[in-house]
C-alpha cells in the first residue's frame, strides 16, 4: 500500500470510535484478505463486546454467524436477488403480490429517464440500502441518484458482513413502481421472523428514511421490544394490520424448509406487496431490547 493511500487512510480514521473504525477500513477493502470466520469472529467481538460461541451458539445473534458460515443453499443467491427474487416468489404465492417492474440494467448510462413515469423506485439488486425514490420527477436530483448507484454497483456487498448468500449475486439496477402508503403517507413495512417455516414475530418499521423507528409484535400483536440501533417508544401501540394474518400465511409458505428467513410486506390501501428476503437480519450484529430477545428468537433456530 503506498504512503499516499496510507496516509489518507489515517486522516479518515482521526476521531472514529472503533466501530466507525472497522466498518471504514471494511469499506476500502483493508480486511478483505481475512476468511469469513476470522472478519466474523473480529466484527463480533468489537460489535456485540463479547466472543462468538461458534461450537454451541445459543443467541439469535450467534446463530446468524453460524448460518452465514455453515448453511449454504445455492437458492437463496437467487432469494436475496432483488430482480430474481420477483419470479421466485410470484411462482410459489401469485403475481398479485409483486410491486410491478419498470426496468433492469446493468449500469447507470442504461437508464433511459424520459421513460419513467413521475414516481418511481430505484435500487441496486445485489446490496441494501441503495434504494432512491422519485415523488416528482421536476424536483428530482438526476445527478445525486446516477452517483449513488455507480456506487453501490461498486459495491460488493458479500464483504460488509461476509453474508454469503450475498456472493454471487448479479449487480444490476432495477426501477420499481412507487407505492404510496395509506393515509398517513408513511408506507410501513412489516418484516415478519420465520424459524422453520413458523412465523413467530413482526418487526414493524416506521419513518425508515426519516427518524426510523421499528417495534417487534408476536403474532397475537403483543410488544415485545425494538433494537438500539431504531430506538422506538414502547408506550407507542403500532396498530395492527388489517391484513395480518395473510402476511403470516404468505411468509409461512415462502419460509418453508428454511431455518430462518425474515420475509419483508408491505400494505397498503388493502393490498399486500412482497419486498424481499433477509436472512442476516443486521448481518447478525444487531442488539435487541430487551436483551433476552435475542436468546427467545436464538432458541427458535435449531442448527446443531
Amino acid at each position: 500500500m503506498d504512503k499516499e493511500r496510507l496516509k489518507r487512510i489515517a486522516i479518515g480514521l482521526s476521531g472514529m470510535d472503533k466501530q466507525k473504525q472497522f466498518a471504514y477500513l471494511s469499506a476500502l477493502g483493508v480486511y478483505n484478505r481475512l476468511s469469513d470466520e476470522s472478519y466474523i469472529k473480529k466484527k463480533y467481538r468489537l460489535y456485540m463486546g463479547n466472543e462468538l460461541n461458534l461450537e454451541n451458539p445459543v443467541c439469535f445473534n450467534e446463530k446468524m454467524q453460524w448460518l452465514k458460515l455453515y448453511h449454504h443453499d445455492e437458492a437463496y443467491m437467487t432469494m436475496v436477488d432483488k430482480y430474481e427474487v420477483k419470479n421466485y416468489v410470484a411462482r410459489r404465492a401469485g403475481e398479485e403480490y409483486i410491486i410491478p417492474t419498470l426496468g433492469v440494467w446493468d449500469g447507470v448510462d442504461e437508464i433511459d429517464f424520459d421513460k419513467l413515469p413521475e414516481k418511481f423506485v430505484l435500487k441496486c439488486t445485489h446490496d441494501a440500502g441503495s434504494v432512491i425514490l422519485c415523488t416528482d420527477k421536476k424536483a428530482f436530483d438526476f445527478a445525486a441518484a446516477k452517483a449513488k448507484l455507480r456506487k453501490g454497483l461498486k459495491r460488493n456487498f458479500y464483504y460488509l458482513n461476509r453474508e454469503w448468500a450475498y456472493r454471487g449475486v448479479k449487480p444490476r439496477i432495477i426501477a420499481e413502481k412507487y407505492i404510496a402508503g395509506g393515509e398517513t403517507g408513511d408506507l410501513r413495512d412489516y418484516k415478519i421472523y420465520n424459524f422453520h417455516g413458523k412465523a413467530r414475530a413482526i418487526q414493524v418499521s416506521i419513518d425508515r428514511f426519516t427518524r426510523h423507528k421499528l417495534y417487534f409484535y408476536d403474532t397475537d400483536w403483543r410488544y415485545l421490544g425494538t433494537k438500539l440501533e431504531s430506538p422506538a417508544d414502547p408506550g407507542y401501540m403500532v396498530e395492527r394490520p388489517e391484513k395480518l394474518e395473510e402476511m403470516l400465511l404468505l411468509a409461512e409458505r415462502l419460509s418453508e424448509g428454511i431455518p430462518f428467513v425474515r420475509t419483508d410486506f408491505y400494505c397498503t390501501n388493502g393490498s399486500i406487496y412482497f419486498g424481499e428476503f433477509t436472512f442476516y437480519p443486521a448481518g447478525g450484529y444487531g442488539k435487541f431490547v430487551p436483551e433476552q430477545l435475542d436468546y427467545k428468537f436464538g432458541g427458535w433456530i435449531n442448527i446443531l
